[in-house]
């Protein structure tokens, strides 16, 4: 009989697309994916460790399962991806129900591990090297990656799909857990990107996102010379079919000429580019390590916008950004410098977010964390009103405006409505499912969608254009969203 699993994701587009993977994998031999925990007899947590209140996060739920593991003992339950490979055996002190924790470069033995655990082998924990005192090759062969072809159901749309392109973090910033839970940086060869991507076309998918932590540091030796990002992305467009694409996320210092070239001359490359400053002030960039200063990124921004030209609203390439307030030191002084940034830049959108000290990272051991909690929830607040204020001005410019929009599916709102609304769930009494399934595409609900440059659209239509390109007429719009009419 086979398994029923379900698998919980918490973090960024890599946990996403592992994820995904990893239920493809399962389906390969047998295991049924399920939407419920508690239809399921093998529970499965993918975290992140970027941020203390995620793992938080898990802790919790893990403390909810206590009662269930104990009621049904053959349920298996692991921990899986960053925060696996940082707590380790700390994960089955705090929970002693748990059976599996696997870092996010073994979890391509996952399959055999729970295989182990179901034998009563377990509990067991299975983690990459730790970065720290081994030389990089070995710590590098400890970190394989799955790969399984993903069948469209899998997938969060049928026409659209995440693809790393490399995974892994040389960059160490003072701040950040990823390179000794990610591993070094590693890029996987060209060809193998493009047979993925074509896979994906045939079944239907025109838009596909590239992965990487620091995906502008992709290189790809397999065949002697330097391949690199610009030259994946030319590849790749000439892939019929392929009317979107887009590559997350890039660090500053390797934004070449050659890679904002690409993306303003490739037709299917979006001029959307997350390139995430952190601060505006040189001094705490320095503590950061980030390797740049403020006016060099006031430079490649500066770069961006001669190279690629705007649309009919005067809105060049959208960048978005990432910024981190109450950096330990961080004055009043060098947070001004970072909103006076933002006012410059106008990105489209920031990430925000309050300082918090990861433990195993250079600046929770070497930097006092001396910014009051106020002091980085007030400027938390007011970075975010800053931003905010850009981010309305520039979406009003396209009110009145007509921009093609990639449906992605019905929006939060619709979901929220489904959920709750008795109406939305057929009974004995309706219709069979090949009439209710005509009814419904037919029906107008509110879908949601994005420009080219990344803007969110909200608008309503019939289900049946989920997947597809179509034109918007915008009608108004707030800092985060725009609201059009097909």
């Amino acid at each position: 009989m086979s398994r029923r699993v379900y698998i919980e994701t918490v973090g960024c587009q890599m946990n996403m697309l592992d994820s995904e993977l990893l239920a493809a994998r399962l389906g390969e031999i047998g295991y049924q994916v399920v939407d419920e925990r508690r239809k399921a007899d093998t529970i499965l947590f993918n975290t992140c460790s970027v941020r203390q209140h995620a793992e938080d996060k898990i802790y919790s739920a893990l403390g909810r399962l206590k009662n269930l593991k104990e009621q049904r003992p053959g349920t298996i339950i692991g921990v899986l991806g960053c925060m696996a490979q940082r707590e380790g055996e700390t994960i089955l002190r705090r929970a002693p129900h748990v059976d599996l924790v696997v870092g996010p470069g073994r979890i391509v033995r996952l399959p055999e591990l729970i295989e182990q655990v179901a034998r009563g082998e377990g509990p067991l924990v299975e983690r990459s090297l730790d970065r720290r005192g081994h030389a990089q090759a070995e710590v590098a062969s400890t970190y394989a990656q799955l790969d399984a072809p993903r069948p469209t159901e899998l997938r969060p749309g049928t026409h659209q799909a995440y693809v790393r392109a490399m995974f892994g973090c040389d960059q160490f910033c003072t701040y950040c857990i990823v390179p000794s839970v990610r591993g070094p940086e590693q890029s996987r060869p060209a060809g193998e990107i493009e047979r993925e991507v074509r896979r994906l076309v045939d079944q239907g998918c025109i838009e596909v996102t590239l992965l990487g932590q620091a995906v502008n540091r992709y290189r790809d030796h397999s065949k002697g010379s330097e391949l690199r990002l610009a030259d994946l992305l030319a590849r790749l467009d000439r892939i019929t079919g392929l009317r979107r694409l887009r590559f997350i996320t890039n660090h500053p210092k390797y934004m070449t000429d050659e890679l904002i070239t690409a993306v303003a001359e490739l037709p299917s490359v979006c001029p959307y580019l997350h390139v995430p400053a952190q601060h505006g002030s040189d001094r705490i960039l320095r503590r950061m390590n980030r390797g740049y200063s403020a006016a060099y990124y006031r430079e490649l921004i500066e770069r961006i916008r001669q190279a690629i030209p705007a649309d009919e609203s005067g809105l060049g390439a959208a960048v978005t950004s990432d910024f981190i307030v109450g950096f330990p030191g961080e004055t009043d002084e060098e947070f001004a410098a970072t909103v006076e940034l933002v006012h410059w830049a106008r990105f489209k959108n920031s990430f925000i977010f309050k300082y918090s000290p990861r433990p195993g990272t250079q600046a929770a051991e070497r930097l006092p964390d001396d910014v009051p909690e106020p002091v980085k929830r007030q400027r938390n607040n007011a970075l975010l009103d800053a931003q905010n204020a850009v981010s309305l001005a520039d979406n009003q410019r396209l009110v009145g405006r007509c921009v093609e929009v990639f449906v992605e599916g019905p929006s939060k709102a619709t979901q929220k409505q489904n959920q709750h609304d008795p109406a939305a769930t057929p009974d004995r009494t309706t219709p069979d499912r090949t009439t209710l399934a005509v009814l419904e595409a037919d029906r107008p609900m509110q879908l949601v969608g994005r420009t080219r440059r990344d803007r969110i659209v909200v608008f309503d239509a019939p289900r049946q254009l989920i997947g597809r390109l179509v034109p918007v007429t915008i009608d108004k719009a707030d800092a985060c969203t725009l609201f059009g009419t097909i």
